[in-house]
């Protein structure tokens, strides 16, 4: 059980994140429906939040059974395509909601009041679908390309079970924060599990490279710039959970290994330091929202 603990472990703060910036993102829109006194509109929100949910399981269903079917080549290029198309995907989500969240707040309500006065009905929920649709392909996307960084098939379930584990407790967030008051400090979960996916997404970006290179589309620079297989080995243990969780490698190529330093470097630097505080028209702007 203990190769399947990593897996898991990545799906779940996977899952979490994505699940708690939905939440947000819904409960901003229907604290501020109830707020305006339309309550009558909240069943549009969640037939919204429900086709976001249902799209984005069935574009991660389908992707991940084309993935089961391919062998070969075919199979490890579908491999380094979506982990790398997974840790690009994050990184941009991530710097958005950074540069987003003091804003987001605004912007949702001016959404709400634009919809109400245009079309009650689909603009509602077009709304809260276009808000959840974002977090839901990005998460499947996020889960294929992990899948698709470990072993076997078996160690992409629990990847997936991890990631549904994570969604249910922020559920669980999400309703102890909007029904019954309770306290979270948002901005250090989110830099805390933002920058957990960084560390994520730097493997998932070594693992990529490493599968170009063993195509011989890219070249390795040089083939073996260390070989810890001895000391920590990647195939069992520690080593195990530490590639499939932050990309390690007992015995990387040069390329991988300059690829995956500079990203987590620079990554991490640009993602935790302090965001810059808007001016105080933007402020005002927002605060009028």
């Amino acid at each position: 059980m203990d190769h399947l603990v990593a897996p898991f472990t990545g799906g779940l703060l996977t899952g979490l994140r994505e699940g708690v910036e939905a939440a947000l993102i819904v409960g901003i829109i229907a604290g501020y429906l109830v707020k305006i006194g339309r309550a009558d509109r909240l069943f549009v929100i969640w037939a919204g939040v429900g086709l976001a949910v249902l799209t984005s399981t069935v574009v991660g269903i389908g992707i991940f059974v084309t993935f089961g079917a391919l062998e070969g080549d075919a199979e490890k290029i579908f491999e380094a395509t979506a982990m790398l198309l997974a840790s690009a995907v994050v990184t941009w989500m991530l710097f958005w909601m950074r540069r987003q969240a003091a804003s987001m707040s605004g912007e949702l309500r001016q959404g709400v009041d634009k919809a109400l006065v245009s079309a009650p009905l689909l603009g509602l929920g077009g709304l809260a679908f276009t808000a959840v649709i974002r977090e839901g392909i990005e998460t499947s996307l996020f889960l294929i390309g992990q899948a698709a960084a470990v072993a076997t098939t078996g160690d992409a379930v629990w990847v997936v079970l991890g990631a549904i584990a994570g969604l249910a407790l922020a559920v669980g967030i999400g309703a102890a924060i909007f029904k019954f008051g309770a306290r979270l400090n948002l901005q250090r979960f989110f830099s805390w599990t933002g920058a957990a996916l960084i560390i994520i997404a730097a493997g998932l970006l070594s693992h990529g490279v490493h599968e170009l290179i063993e195509l011989g589309l890219l070249p390795p620079l040089a083939n073996e710039v260390y070989n810890l297989s001895a000391q920590l080995p990647d195939s069992e243990g520690i080593g195990l959970f530490l590639r499939a969780v932050a990309g390690y490698s007992a015995a990387p190529e040069l390329l991988t290994l300059l690829v995956h330093v500079a990203y987590l470097c620079v990554g991490l630097f640009l993602y935790l330091r302090p965001v810059a505080r808007p001016r105080a028209g933007v402020t005002a702007v927002s605060r009028e929202g």
